[in-house]
């Protein structure tokens, strides 16, 4: 049985795919159990996901009063009041969001640390199974950067050769983000592109 999978024209490929799926759901595992059902993270993500729909709705509100702007412009002293109001609300809700994203982000460092330290071992153990094995066939040649990566460490001129290294990388960004939409535990919407280190405030600038 053993022989006949190896001869298997995709056995390499199936191997590391298996491995990369394997992988994915072990790390969201111990994710859950450092971090996801902790009520932390869930006070923390609550208080994510209803300050980005309190930022929607005032951003809309203040969309549609700056289209009526125009019929507002004879009274200027009786309408300066409330957009400046709205601004300092708008403002405060901001500072309350990217705080809470501040605050997630940390909270994941725990988990963060062990998941590396289960793909560095993985990585490892592939490495040794695979060192100078063509895995799999690419069904075009790649560009001079991608080829440095997808032939990485294999023997011989074939562009079309893939290493493990380029089909685990392409296995670990895909599988395990649709599978953290899959269980529900992909990042709160309010936290895209936000994290320890935020975009400054080009407002402050």
């Amino acid at each position: 049985m053993a022989t006949a999978f190896s001869s298997f024209r995709y056995a390499d490929s199936l191997v590391v795919v298996g491995i990369s799926v394997c992988t994915a759901f072990l790390c969201e595992g111990i994710s859950w159990l450092l971090i996801y059902r902790t009520s932390t993270y869930k006070s923390l993500r609550s208080s994510i996901d209803k300050a980005s729909k309190k930022l929607e709705s005032m951003k809309s509100t203040s969309s549609s009063a700056a289209a009526s702007a125009g019929a507002a412009a004879a009274a200027p002293a009786a309408s300066s009041k409330k957009p400046s109001s709205r601004a300092k609300k708008m403002d405060r809700v901001e500072t309350s969001l990217k705080e809470s994203t501040r605050d997630l982000s940390l909270s994941k460092f725990k988990s963060g640390a062990v998941v590396a330290a289960v793909l560095f071992v993985v990585f490892g153990l592939l490495n040794s199974l695979f060192e100078g094995r063509a895995v799999a066939k690419l069904p075009f040649s790649p560009i001079p950067l991608v080829l440095k990566m997808s032939h990485r460490g294999l023997p011989g001129t074939d562009p079309t050769d893939c290493s493990m290294v380029f089909l685990y990388f392409l296995c670990s960004i895909s599988i395990r983000t649709n599978l953290q939409k899959f269980l529900g535990f992909s990042p709160p919407r309010g936290a895209a592109g936000a994290g320890l280190f935020p975009m400054p405030d080009p407002k402050t600038s």
